[in-house]
């Protein structure tokens, strides 16, 4: 265990350990143990999020891109994953009433009489998972290359991401018998044959939601250790200075940017798994800009604080959607408005200020101490990363 622990310090402090640790007993233990099914349900659906704030971290707090479409990428995922589960649900028994039997449901009344081309390889529950975080990357490369290479970044950037999240609505929409329409892909049932709609299935899916979150909470902050990590803090700070000492920035930008697509993918393809449908209202601006302020109210520098921004927005959103439907929305916009005003770092620069002393102190770490471990294994995934590092 001590060799394990040894080896994770190369890229988790021992207070990182102990904040994962934290995350993981809540997600894996408290919640499933004093949630109802429904409530466990929803945030399952919470979690999918975390994905994509994952992301932006990595983007937007590291490396400086503020993207305002990740929306696209989630909901590319939870498509791919939804024309798999539509299929596997629209067999010829199923739909034996339908004008064309063997076809999903929105298609036949669309008058569409045979399934089209780019449909046919959902029928295989390989390609479906292959495409899932592939599709969405495959889309950030081809945006990515065409802005980055071109040096486009910044506001133009966030506006171009805005109005890709746009298009794809409308593009969805208006291909009503390719895509469901307005209504999306819904009446999804069985997963390979296992029926996703039982209590015990959410549960299942929502303990693998939280344990691929897990995962790739570590993948992330691997990549934030590296020397990868740190070119990515030098080009948010000192753009010009990394280019000028000899990097790559578009390919490093670029890749990134694709990084978190695939990530979203995910969360969307878990999503549609969840919630049982994947509609284009989960594609467009508004909830695009709405992932961006589960980072930003988490703190966009930290994994954590990003997880837990993410998990409290949409439970305060649940919560004053129920007992204050009249005024829910203003309750919201006040919380924005009073994290951005009074923590503008998020909740991790609340964890910074008041909590991280008594971590310390619990560790056995005082400020000399503390400051040893931080110079021996990296800046603290909780602290702001505002340094640069460039290698020369």
């Amino acid at each position: 265990m001590s060799k394990i622990m040894m080896k994770s310090n190369a890229f988790m402090t021992r207070k990182d350990v102990l904040c994962f640790a934290v995350l993981a007993v809540l997600l894996l233990l408290v919640l499933p143990a004093i949630l109802d099914p429904f409530r466990l349900n929803l945030f399952g659906k919470y979690i999918t999020y975390g994905f994509v704030a994952l992301g932006l971290v990595l983007c937007w707090g590291d490396t400086g891109i503020l993207s305002l479409g990740q929306g696209v990428f989630f909901g590319l995922g939870g498509y791919c994953m939804a024309m798999y589960l539509k299929l596997e649900a629209s067999t010829i028994e199923a739909t034996k009433i339908q004008s064309t039997p063997g076809i999903p449901d929105f298609m036949d009344w669309n008058q569409i009489t045979s399934l089209p081309y780019f449909w046919r390889p959902f029928h295989h529950l390989s390609f479906a998972i292959v495409a899932i975080p592939l599709v969405p990357a495959l889309l950030a490369l081809v945006i990515g290359f065409a802005m980055f290479k071109r040096r486009v970044g910044g506001t133009y950037f966030a506006i171009i991401t805005q109005a890709l999240a746009s298009i794809l609505t409308i593009l969805i929409i208006g291909q009503q018998g390719y895509t469901g329409g307005v209504n999306g892909i819904t009446d999804l049932r069985t997963l390979d044959g296992w029926d996703i709609r039982t209590d015990s299935a959410k549960l299942i899916l929502y303990i693998g939601s939280a344990v691929l979150l897990l995962a790739s909470m570590v993948l992330v902050q691997f990549i934030r250790r590296s020397k990868l990590g740190r070119i990515l803090v030098a080009m948010r700070d000192k753009e010009d200075r990394v280019r000028f000492s000899g990097y790559d920035v578009a390919s490093f930008k670029i890749f990134v940017f694709c990084f978190a697509a695939a990530l979203a993918g995910i969360g969307g393809a878990m999503f549609t798994l969840q919630v049982g449908f994947m509609s284009p209202s989960l594609v467009g601006i508004v909830p695009s800009i709405e992932m961006v302020i589960y980072c930003a109210v988490g703190g966009r520098t930290s994994i954590f604080g990003a997880i837990y921004g993410t998990l409290l927005v949409n439970f305060a959103r649940t919560t004053f959607s129920e007992d204050l439907p009249q005024v829910w929305l203003f309750a919201m916009g006040a919380l924005f408005i009073a994290v951005v005003m009074f923590f503008p770092d998020g909740f991790a620069g609340v964890y910074r200020r008041y909590v991280d002393p008594y971590v310390d102190r619990l560790l056995g770490l005082g400020r000399t101490s503390a400051r040893k471990v931080a110079a021996s294994d990296g800046p603290d995934v909780i602290s702001d990363t505002s340094h640069s590092v460039v290698a020369e």
